[in-house]
């Protein structure tokens, strides 16, 4: 099982090129707003930027908050998502301890299912899918 890691942010420039390419190829849309992965700046261009995604939770709360089995615990650690069972009510979203899950204006949740379509599209190299441990 892989998992999609930030492990080397110190590089990113904030491009978005990461999150456009989850948009486009995972979730069929053309904004960022609709990624699992959002890069977002630490403070200022001079202090970096930082990747919100999925960190891979085993329980994850998002799944268990969800009322119609949308988000499903997957093995290994992390969710996966049937868009055709979400009802928009955002309960995964507020369950997420570390805001990774992102809602449209329609309520539609966006969230990392680590399936590494992103990383072929850093110019920097911040991100990897590296393989779980254990």
């Amino acid at each position: 099982m892989k998992h999609l890691v930030a492990s080397r942010m110190e590089r990113c420039i904030g491009c978005h090129s990461c999150s456009l390419a989850c948009a486009r190829l995972v979730h069929k849309c053309l904004s960022w707003e609709n990624a699992g992965i959002r890069i977002l700046s630490s403070g200022g261009l001079s202090t970096g930027f930082t990747a919100k995604l999925c960190l891979v939770c085993d329980p994850a709360p998002c799944a268990a908050a969800c009322p119609t089995g949308s988000l499903k615990q997957r093995k290994g650690g992390g969710v996966t998502q049937n868009k055709k069972l979400c009802i928009q009510c955002g309960k995964c979203a507020a369950a997420c301890p570390v805001d990774a899950i992102a809602q449209d204006r329609q309520g539609n949740p966006y969230v990392c299912i680590h399936c590494g379509s992103c990383v072929e599209f850093c110019p920097h190299d911040c991100l990897e899918l590296r393989e779980a441990e254990g």
